[in-house]
């Protein structure tokens, strides 16, 4: 028993360690993304700047109003300009705008326009202005916004976006962060499948093991009660050792079952329940009363291996008086609609903490001084998986008591 809560205890220490490792890697890689992203963004700042720069002094250099042979303002060599163009020319994936105080577009560069654009035309068509116009709007609300000071009465502004780099680049964190996470989950469950197939395994091996070690000594119990019924043993004695004996066989021919896919047979559950706890009602402390509301317009037919289910009511019976500590009220009741069979099976006993609702089907999960626990993951995988039903803690409050829920398919004409 000691054991099994360790090994319960040390799975969950490892989960969370396992996820603090996680959630703490991750946090590096966005962090470290998120930075690099941040200086690529400075970086394409600065290169706007120098961008505004060559504008401003083309702008400049063409405000004096004296130009040489060549054509160049004068005081400026044509390699100038031509540097000054090369670094405007330059930029082939930053989207420029460039307006002027009125927010008249002068300039655009690198925008994916709706209509190609005439290099010989002017003016640009009105389908381009007014997208580049939306583009304008939307820019001004943002900080990527450089003021150009061409003189003192002249003032342009220009905006841009982010580059197709910085855009995939902000993005590409995330759909990393999106792929660890499938990977973590197609991981875990490819693990929690493994695992649950050599949980199967343990427990094949365990119930054929089990029931076949049983069988020998109960075979050897029915020769000695027939045998002390011809030496004028009491026949009461014999009958409550053939009982002994019955419930023995009964619990390896549980054992049996439990370990591969058993045959069921159509049942009627208000039977089914009333003859599951037929054995418990004699055997529960006196103080405890045990109670279950059964109705003829609930009494459905249901596909049921008879011994397993008895085996399911069996351990609720005893988990509920052994929270209740012997003395209290269990209240059994059956219900059912077109396709579903509902028993609730309620106690008054010391009750479930929330966080424990689920935990307490996990094998190794206990709150007795004394268990294994192991009854409710036997409750849990008779119902859910030889049944196709499902068992869950419906309500619980700690004092005041527990009702678990089953839930089993109706059988269809």
């Amino acid at each position: 028993m000691a054991n099994l809560r360790n090994i319960y205890d040390s799975r969950r220490i490892w989960k969370v360690v396992f996820l603090a490792i996680s959630l703490v890697l991750v946090a590096l890689f966005l962090y470290i993304s998120n930075n690099l992203v941040k200086d690529l963004a400075e970086q394409e700042r600065e290169r706007m700047e120098i961008w505004a720069n060559a504008t401003r002094e083309l702008a400049t250099m063409g405000s004096g109003g004296e130009v040489d042979d060549e054509g160049n303002p004068i005081g400026t060599s044509a390699t100038d300009v031509d540097f000054l163009l090369s670094i405007i020319e330059a930029n082939h994936n930053i989207p420029v705008l460039l307006v002027d105080d009125q927010d008249n577009i002068l300039q655009h560069r690198n925008f994916r326009l709706p209509e190609p654009e005439d290099s010989l035309a002017f003016e640009i068509s009105p389908v381009n202005m007014e997208y580049l116009n939306k583009k304008l709007r939307h820019l001004k609300g943002t900080q990527n916004k450089i003021e150009i000071n061409i003189d003192k009465v002249t003032t342009q502004f220009l905006y841009y976006e982010d580059s197709t780099l910085l855009r995939r680049l902000a993005y590409f964190p995330y759909i990393q962060l999106a792929v660890l996470i499938l990977f973590f989950a197609i991981a875990y469950f490819a693990l929690m499948s493994i695992k649950r197939a050599e949980q199967n395994k343990v427990w094949v091996g365990l119930s054929k093991e089990t029931a076949h070690q049983l069988g020998t000594p109960i075979s050897s119990l029915m020769a000695w009660t027939q045998m002390l019924s011809t030496m004028g043993i009491e026949q009461d004695v014999v009958n409550d050792m053939d009982k002994d004996v019955h419930r023995l066989s009964v619990i390896a021919d549980r054992f049996s079952k439990i370990g591969s896919m058993p045959d069921k047979e159509f049942a009627f559950i208000n039977e089914a329940v009333e003859q599951s706890l037929e054995y418990m009602r004699s055997r529960i402390p006196k103080r405890v009363s045990l109670t279950i509301h059964t109705s003829e317009s609930a009494d459905r037919g249901v596909m049921l291996c008879q011994s397993l289910f008895e085996w399911v009511m069996e351990n609720l019976t005893k988990n509920a008086v052994d929270a209740m500590d012997g003395e209290g009220a269990i209240d059994i009741s059956v219900d059912s609609d077109e396709e579903k069979i509902y028993i609730l099976f309620k106690d008054t006993g010391k009750g479930i903490p929330r966080k424990n609702f689920k935990n307490v089907f996990t094998p190794g999960f206990t709150t007795k001084k004394r268990g294994w626990g192991l009854g409710l993951t036997l409750v849990k995988r008779i119902i859910e998986e030889y049944h196709n039903g499902h068992i869950y803690v419906k309500d619980s409050e700690v004092g005041v008591g527990t009702t678990f829920a089953i839930e089993l398919p109706v059988m269809k004409n």
